[in-house]
């Protein structure tokens, strides 16, 4: 039998299979020989008659001029609820009554057929042909089914195989044909030798309807349908006037054909994507589009070229200079995708900045306006800056995006990162004065939340042990929630406010985290210098303290973070054996700022969250399940070219001691914008004063405006406990996995660089299929970056935790934070056991500028 028969029965039979009856329409009467074939010669009977039909045995029933006698015929077969065989009604020269038929319940119950023979036939001759070929095949009128089924047949055509099938072998559809000739001039000669050129035309006609001139090279022939192809799909996708250079270019005329074409350049983008940017960037100059005045507000959802994307890059900025926030995260959400950006890591970090200051300036709004409603209630504003959805998030996101910018080789345009630091500033400093006026009303005190000096009475000593208790340098409270969800699902983890001891400077706060502080603290003076007393401890100093707890703390250990993060696992293990309380030091936060360099210390906050959440799960891997992480203080920090205005004048006085948001001393003025309270209004047994900026002002106390501490912000003031319990484990060691790296670099020449990531099937048995993972970067022991975006795969920017699936390669975006290391190696890293899935072969030095 011939393939158009199969094919036809094939259909049929899947049919029958899915609804036991079909009843079948055939008012041309086109379809008569296949049922003559089906029947195996001619009627002789009024009968239902046996046949087969894909495999199946089944039962043929005519129509012969009385619809009730054809369903009388058909009762027997189909009288029971499920019937016991497949029954064929075939209607030749009927119409369908779809409200009237005698047949309707036959219909409903069943398959109401009604194919149209030009149709199926084009499906099975393009196994042999093109579609311009069939085209003419198709286009008599009264093309019969024996013409067609001799079309179809193998040994005898009326038209000779697709010569471009040859050629193009093992192409899918046309446009597996078209695709690849525009991508490459490679089978131009084998076409011409072929003569294959007619046939070609007739393609691109039939699917594209562009007429193609009959005697112009392959050369020209592929310019012009170049251009109609992608100046057709620029064309759908824009929303306003069209440029006068598409004028000379023709535009589809149907459907049909506008369809064909969308589908050709998405084809061309997704498996010809080494070439296609070369064929856009030719076509685009040809037509002069990067230069045409078109409004980036029209450009539509594909990025067809690449001026395209560059102009709506522009116009996102121009909606976040014009705080049309929302418009700008929608247009942002729409592009995540475009081909541009996931071809150019450093355009698509570019977005990602711009997203990240429409998520700052859209927050900054909303919490500027609550703000403005709040209460003079002081614990109403902790509750509200450390709610769940909070205003805390605000200072994460202008964490994240001044973190971001900082790894950023190009700086964001100007206009738009001033406006949403400007947005974040006005919002912290009604927060600041709001909050310092709140707790004045309240003579300074807070109840609803835990204070500073209790942590240790009231949870690190309520601990397990041992129990590792973190003395974090201002960490935020944002950096513990954040710091919280950067640790494994499986792990216990709890995040709660405290409100730190007044000044919130170092010496103080330190020294409100020691054993002891809850029934006995003050600040005071002690020979020219300022400290905290807790029963007859003076505590003006490191030294000082680290004496102190290991007086009040039996079996207590104490160590750096670097050093816990640099220790081989069987020495740290060794170092706090033995030991109830490992108290582990981190002065990186304040460190970074305090010396003035804002540029290295955005660059180090985030490493310093993820360096925490490593050291705790290393600690686990020696023994310590429990801990609790807090800190000292928070921290204002804001861009560095702040105007000098900021700068209040000294109170004067019997100074002790100056900071940028704190005096400390006995006398003196209050100057304008700033409030005065005792030591004794604080709870203090000390004579002295303390004044604050009511804002988020400094005093001139040298240094720069951008990062400080000591006043009484949320943000300063309202620091996170996180108390964490993760099961000890054997630290993961092993290096190889099922997860490879491609394309690591052999220098790391800028902050941010990308490296292909995937499932290579090595071990894969052993996972499923699918791997979420954690790609670092590591020197010396020591996080010192991790991923910021990924491309074609799905990116947790909580965690940095990428999922992998199976045979599908992912883009990751590293970003370097510390430059200062000479060298570093790419690792892969299961979340929740610390296992190394992957470890770069050799150390990859660091040269950036070069």
């Amino acid at each position: 039998m011939h393939p158009l028969n199969e094919y036809i029965s094939k259909q049929l039979a899947e049919k029958l299979k899915a609804r036991k009856v079909v009843v079948w329409y055939d008012p041309r009467r086109e379809f008569a020989p296949f049922i003559g074939e089906l029947r195996g010669g001619a009627r002789t009977s009024d009968e239902a008659v046996p046949v087969a039909v894909g495999g199946l045995a089944a039962r043929l029933a005519e129509f012969d001029g009385s619809m009730f006698e054809l369903r009388a015929v058909v009762e027997p077969f189909v009288c029971d609820d499920a019937p016991s065989e497949w029954v064929i009604i075939y209607l030749p020269g009927c119409e369908r009554d779809r409200h009237g038929s005698v047949l309707m319940e036959l219909e409903k119950a069943g398959e109401c057929y009604e194919p149209q023979l030009k149709r199926l036939a084009r499906n099975v001759l393009r196994q042999r042909y093109t579609d311009g070929v069939i085209d003419e095949m198709l286009a008599p009128e009264r093309v019969s089914y024996e013409d067609l089924a001799r079309a179809s047949s193998d040994t005898s055509s009326t038209e000779p195989p697709s010569v471009l099938k040859s050629i193009f072998h093992g192409a899918s559809g046309n446009d597996g044909i078209i695709a690849p000739w525009l991508a490459s001039d490679g089978r131009d000669a084998e076409i011409e030798s072929k003569e294959a050129t007619r046939e070609l035309v007739k393609l691109i006609r039939s699917k594209l309807g562009l007429e193609l001139p009959d005697d112009a090279p392959l050369s020209r022939l592929r310019s012009i349908t170049l251009r109609y192809v992608l100046a057709g799909e620029f064309r759908g996708d824009l929303s306003g006037a069209l440029p006068l250079a598409l004028d000379s270019i023709p535009a589809p005329r149907t459907r049909d054909e506008e369809g064909a074409v969308r589908e050709l350049a998405h084809l061309l983008r997704t498996k010809f994507s080494e070439a296609y940017p070369g064929m856009a960037d030719r076509v685009e100059a040809e037509l002069g589009l990067n230069a045409a005045a078109i409004s980036a507000g029209t450009l539509g959802s594909i990025d067809t070229f690449r001026f395209e994307e560059r102009a709506l890059l522009a116009h996102c900025g121009d909606l976040v200079a014009q705080k049309k926030f929302d418009q700008a995260l929608e247009l942002i959400t729409g592009r995540e995708q475009s081909f541009w950006l996931d071809r150019d890591v450093g355009r698509k970090a570019q977005w990602e900045a711009c997203r990240r200051m429409a998520e700052l300036g859209a927050l900054g709004v909303a919490v500027r306006a609550a703000v403005g409603k709040a209460s003079v209630d002081a614990n109403g504003w902790i509750d509200a800056y450390v709610a769940k959805d909070g205003w805390f998030r605000l200072d994460q996101a202008q964490r994240r995006l001044e973190a971001w910018v900082a790894n950023l080789d190009d700086e964001p345009e100007e206009r738009p990162l001033g406006i949403v630091r400007g947005v974040y500033e006005d919002a912290c400093r009604a927060m600041a004065d709001g909050f310092t006026r709140a707790l004045v009303a309240a003579n300074w005190a807070v109840s609803s939340c835990l204070h500073q000096t209790r942590i240790f009475s009231e949870v690190v000593s309520e601990q397990p042990k041992p129990v590792a208790y973190f003395f974090v340098d201002a960490m935020r409270f944002e950096m513990g929630v954040e710091l919280s969800e950067r640790l494994p699902k499986s792990v216990e983890v709890s995040v709660r406010a405290a409100v730190c001891a007044l000044p919130s400077i170092t010496p103080i706060g330190m020294a409100a985290l020691q054993p002891g502080a809850s029934s006995s603290f003050s600040v005071v003076e002690q020979g020219g210098a300022l400290g905290a007393r807790i029963d007859d401890a003076f505590l003006p100093d490191l030294t000082a303290r680290k004496k102190f707890a290991a007086s009040r703390i039996p079996k207590v250990a104490d160590i750096a973070l670097d050093e816990l993060l640099s220790l081989q696992p069987s020495r740290l293990a060794k170092k706090v054996e033995g030991s109830q309380v490992i108290i582990v030091r981190s002065q990186e936060i304040d460190h970074a700022g305090e010396r003035g360099f804002t540029f290295q210390a955005r660059q180090v906050m985030d490493t310093v969250i993820d360096n925490l959440a490593r050291a705790i799960r290393k600690l686990a891997a020696a023994g310590v399940e429990h801990c609790v992480l807090t800190a000292d203080h928070g921290h204002l920090f804001f861009p560095s070219d702040r105007d000098e205005s900021m700068r209040i004048e000294s109170p004067g006085g019997d100074e002790v001691d100056l900071h940028r948001r704190c005096w400390i001393g006995r006398g003196g003025t209050t100057p304008s914008g700033c409030v005065r309270v005792t030591a004794s209004a604080l709870g203090y047994d000390s004579d002295l004063d303390f004044v604050f900026p009511l804002g988020s002002g400094v005093f001139k106390a040298g240094g720069d405006l951008a990062f400080h501490h000591g006043g009484p912000s949320l943000q300063e003031m309202v620091i996170p406990v996180v108390t964490v319990r993760m099961k000890t484990s054997a630290p993961g060691r092993s290096s190889s996995g099922p997860v490879a790296a491609i394309g690591l670099p052999e220098a790391v020449t800028n902050r941010i660089f990308s490296v292909v990531i995937q499932l290579d099937g090595k071990n894969l048995s052993l996972f499923s299929t699918e791997l979420v993972v954690r790609p670092l970067l590591m020197s010396a022991g020591k996080q010192v970056g991790g991923v910021g975006m990924a491309i074609d795969g799905e990116f947790d920017r909580s965690t940095g935790c990428v999922k992998l699936e199976a045979g599908k390669q992912v883009t990751v975006a590293f970003l370097l934070s510390d430059e200062s290391v000479p060298s570093l190696r790419v690792v892969i890293q299961d979340p929740t056991t610390d296992a190394e899935l992957y470890r770069s072969p050799t150390d990859i030095p660091v040269r950036l500028g070069v």
